[in-house]
């Protein structure tokens, strides 16, 4: 039976165990170094607690160990890698290939979706020399991902949810070029995100505003179709997202992942547990730019937030009234007290605030800054769900079965949980036949019921015994906790973590001559592809003093598309001269367009 594994980001150990408790069945982590999140860095000893927490649900915990590294750091990378192995890591994501010439133990690796992999030539290399995993690169497009299931034994991760790089992954060097802070290093500058403008070669103004800032990935009305094209991990991007968009998020595709698997019988959940929960998960009340299937379809929709790159959220409505100091709007969606919210007028910057007070459909914010009658407005935090979220009960229970029955002078409770999992404590004290009127065994089942403060809930409670006998709750009590005790040490215990090895080989890489865009940064990384046949191997952006006059960015983003330009959709000439570039306080970009592969390449102007 085939596994679906609903994978979450954690920031750090709460996160972590946030996204089990709300439905996860596998977090990813970054350690202290070396993850491509440099602001989300985690101790050994929390990743450990981590685990050993998210273990008791079967569930998997995978190490970010996903930056280039330099020759210096080799050594200490391996020595953390070992490191993780040694806590029980289930796996780690790794972007260079150095990592593969080092002393590894048997640990399961996985091939991020930093090292580039949308080629299909390059993605049946890293399954034939070993990788447990590839994680597919966001742009591919169902068809494409189709292929690569049929090319390849290894296991395959997609993105579904959450925030997008407007370059391909591993292939953005903008941040870097501008102030030595590279993406590939976890330390990215984020100038997609930058005001820019858009004119061509006269200098005519194309557009302005937020052109290289994408809308946030929601694959929702696709997870079937992902599914059925052979993916085995859904992937919520967010590491460095806060502890109540976790929550949100994972419960949202935890109710919609098992949804499809009621209906799937050759399918099930990757993990134990059910969670049951308080609140009603809802993807535009936390963190978004608008939402884009991206290219699951093809090219399909705009997909750029070009008004701003911070939270949209939900739309409200449109601004119908306004006097000195309140507003009123359009529709029936209520607002409350203390909610953020944006506005956006044509013309005019975009401008967030804060909801004083609302009074008879009026809304009073802290300032009147840019509020003109027209405006669309957006809820981009809403108080009272967030606080749902903040004080969530949200629950994951692991089903079990008890039995109780009494042999000689004996009385013995097993209990055994959905994963077969099974332990039996028993009890020696004397028999004394109760004189109490009613149904005992209704109360035997009422005291091993009481499983609260514990990750089990009782599903069936069977009662054998020779007598109405009289049994203290006490002894009860004694006999069911210890019972759970044994049976959640059984399950820590019992986890094992499957071991993989990947052997040096000398299985040809597709490519003889490879370009400073496979970031080599350093001598293993040489050796690795020299090893598998490459002649010729150029350095890595980060190593070659910056001086490369590739481009900086490749993108599926096209700007021609996004203004109504693109001469193979419309067949039309254009009034704007080419080159197009884009321009901010400080440089100009020259933007080149490859349409036979429908990519778009920025380069230093």
């Amino acid at each position: 039976m085939g596994k679906i594994e609903l994978l979450a980001p954690a920031k750090n150990i709460e996160t972590g165990i946030a996204a089990i408790n709300f439905g996860a069945d596998a977090v990813y982590i970054g350690a202290q170094k070396f993850g491509a999140r440099i602001n989300a860095s985690n101790s050994i000893k929390d990743i450990a607690s981590l685990i050993e927490y998210s273990h008791k649900y079967n569930a998997r915990v995978y190490g970010a160990v996903n930056t280039i590294l330099y020759d210096h750091e080799l050594e200490e990378a391996e020595s953390l890698i070992k490191g993780l192995y040694n806590i029980g890591i289930d796996g780690i994501i790794i972007q260079d290939m150095a990592i593969l010439e080092t002393d590894l133990p048997p640990i399961h690796i996985h091939a991020s979706t930093q090292a580039d992999n949308l080629d299909l030539e390059r993605i049946k290399f890293f399954d034939k020399i070993g990788f447990s995993r590839i994680i597919l690169g966001r742009e591919l497009t169902l068809e494409q991902i189709k292929t690569i299931r049929e090319n390849v034994t290894c296991e395959l991760e997609l993105f579904i949810h959450g925030a997008l790089c407007v370059s391909l992954s591993g292939r953005c060097y903008m941040s870097a070029s501008i102030g030595g802070r590279s993406a590939n290093r976890g330390e990215c500058a984020q100038p997609c995100r930058k005001n820019y403008t858009l004119h061509d070669g006269d200098g005519k103004t194309i557009g302005k505003n937020y052109p290289l800032s994408l809308k946030d990935m929601n694959r929702t009305k696709n997870l079937k179709d992902i599914i059925d094209a052979g993916i085995n991990s859904l992937k919520i991007e967010g590491r460095l997202k806060d502890i109540n968009y976790v929550k949100n998020i994972t419960a949202h595709y935890r109710k919609e992942l098992d949804k499809i698997l009621e209906e799937r019988s050759g399918l099930t959940k990757g993990s134990s547990g059910r969670v049951y929960f308080d609140f009603m998960p809802d993807p535009v009340k936390t963190f978004n730019r608008g939402y884009t299937e991206y290219f699951l379809d093809n090219r399909t929709e705009s997909i750029t937030s070009p008004d701003t790159p911070k939270s949209i959220g939900e739309r409200i409505g449109k601004i119908i009234e306004i006097d000195n100091n309140w507003f009123k709007i359009d529709g029936n969606k209520r607002l409350n007290n203390g909610d953020g919210i944006i506005i956006i007028n044509k013309g005019l910057p975009v401008t967030g605030v804060k909801i004083n007070r609302i009074d008879d459909g009026k809304i009073f914010p802290l300032v009147m800054r840019d509020i003109k009658k027209g405006g669309e407005v957006y809820r981009n935090r809403d108080s009272e769900f967030e606080k749902k979220l903040s004080h969530s009960k949200t629950e994951r229970k692991i089903k079990v079965n008890m039995e109780f029955k009494d042999i000689d002078d004996r009385f013995i409770l097993t209990i055994t949980d959905e994963d077969n999992y099974t332990t039996s404590v028993e009890t020696v004290i004397e028999k004394e036949i109760s004189n109490r009127e009613g149904d005992i065994f209704q109360s035997i089942k009422k005291q091993f019921s009481k499983l609260g403060g514990t990750v089990f809930e009782a599903d069936e409670i069977k009662i054998s015994l020779s007598g109405n006998f009289f049994l203290a709750a006490s002894v009860l009590n004694e006999l069911r906790r210890k019972a759970v005790e044994n049976l959640l040490e059984l399950r820590i215990s019992s986890y094992k973590v499957s071991q993989s090895y990947i052997k040096k080989s000398d299985i040809p890489y597709p490519y003889k001559k490879i370009d400073f865009r496979h970031n080599v940064s350093n001598r293993l990384a040489c050796q690795f592809y020299k090893r598998h046949g490459v002649e010729e191997i150029e350095n890595s952006f980060e190593t070659s003093g910056l001086n490369i006059k590739g481009p900086l960015m490749t993108t599926k983003l096209c700007l021609r598309y996004e203004n109504s330009l693109c001469k193979k959709e419309k067949n039309i000439g254009s009034k704007f001269r080419e080159p197009f570039y884009l321009a901010d306080e400080d440089t100009k970009y020259r933007i080149e367009f490859d349409c036979k592969n429908c990519f778009m390449l920025i380069y230093k102007d």
